[in-house]
């Protein structure tokens, strides 16, 4: 009986260790996005589905061997690990608060603008030293090169040209894209191709980011402001994208932990009746044969 009132146990333990899989999952898949270039959540992501995992098979071991101590320290680790997960949703949730892509009239993809988002998670981009690491990853992403590129035939000539201005602002562009591959359109500058664009003249520059855009493939825009904001665009939305799955993982843990409580009290129950229970039914009915 004792023996059979441990396998909730075991199940729990084992579905515990199959929810670990998206948590170890999502941040691999941060940690391998060519265009997240933000990577210092994703270790404790992955060492958070690890742990989850080594929890699991360390509860399915205490199951196994029917040790109620051993039980009772697997649903504390599993206690703690509900308390760091939290922690960890509220955090990620908490630096991506704020910020937006803008609307920008006559154009299909969304501006993004630096001063929209507040908080650690801007300053830290901000900071120079920061951002050198940030733009080295940005070059060997690749997200302004050949990938960006179209090409349509020319009617008269037959050959290859880039696209139209016009079919290029119907275009939906990335965070990225939009904010380090292009100057801002406030900037005005006339469309050549994806990537070059040349100032009209006369025109004064009243955005920052206007001076900062070369059409040196490898200065392009991505020291502009425009380009920080693009970055946090997508983290922002990686980063949801994996918390929204983490809290569907926390609640299923909470779930699962109350019942692993359950069971561990029917299993010290079962315990305490099959060690105690043959000399509680001698005091009650006594016989007098004696074997």
């Amino acid at each position: 009986m004792y023996r059979r009132a441990t396998g909730p146990i075991g199940m729990t333990a084992f579905i515990t260790f199959l929810l670990g899989i998206p948590i170890l999952a999502g941040g691999i898949w941060l940690s391998s996005a060519a265009t997240d270039c933000i990577r210092f959540l994703q270790l404790p992501l992955i060492i958070l589905g690890v742990t989850l995992m080594a929890i699991s098979l360390f509860g399915l071991s205490a199951a196994c061997y029917g040790q109620l101590k051993l039980i009772r320290f697997f649903l504390f680790l599993l206690f703690l690990f509900l308390f760091a997960l939290l922690f960890f949703i509220i955090f990620a949730y908490a630096v991506t608060d704020k910020g937006k892509g803008q609307v920008v009239m006559n154009r299909s993809f969304l501006e993004y603008l630096l001063n929209d988002y507040s908080g650690w998670l801007k300053d830290k981009v901000a900071d120079g030293e920061y951002w050198e690491k940030v733009n080295d990853c940005l070059h060997r992403s690749g997200e302004c090169g050949v990938a960006m590129a179209r090409y349509v035939r020319d009617p008269n000539s037959g050959l290859l040209v880039p696209e139209s201005a016009d079919a290029f602002y119907q275009r939906k562009l990335s965070p990225i894209e939009s904010g380090c591959c292009k100057p801002p359109t406030s900037c005005g500058y006339t469309y050549v191709n994806e990537t070059v664009w040349n100032p009209v003249p006369g025109v004064p520059a009243t955005d920052p980011d206007c001076t900062r855009w070369s059409n040196d493939q490898q200065v392009l825009c991505y020291e502009c402001d425009s380009c920080k904001a693009g970055v946090l665009a997508t983290t922002r939305r990686h980063w949801r994208k994996v918390s929204k799955i983490n809290i569907v993982v926390l609640v299923l843990l909470v779930i699962l932990y109350f019942i692993g409580c359950l069971a561990y009290r029917h299993a010290k129950r079962a315990h305490y009746d099959e060690t105690y229970g043959v000399n509680r039914m001698s005091k009650a009915t006594p016989s007098i044969f004696r074997f």
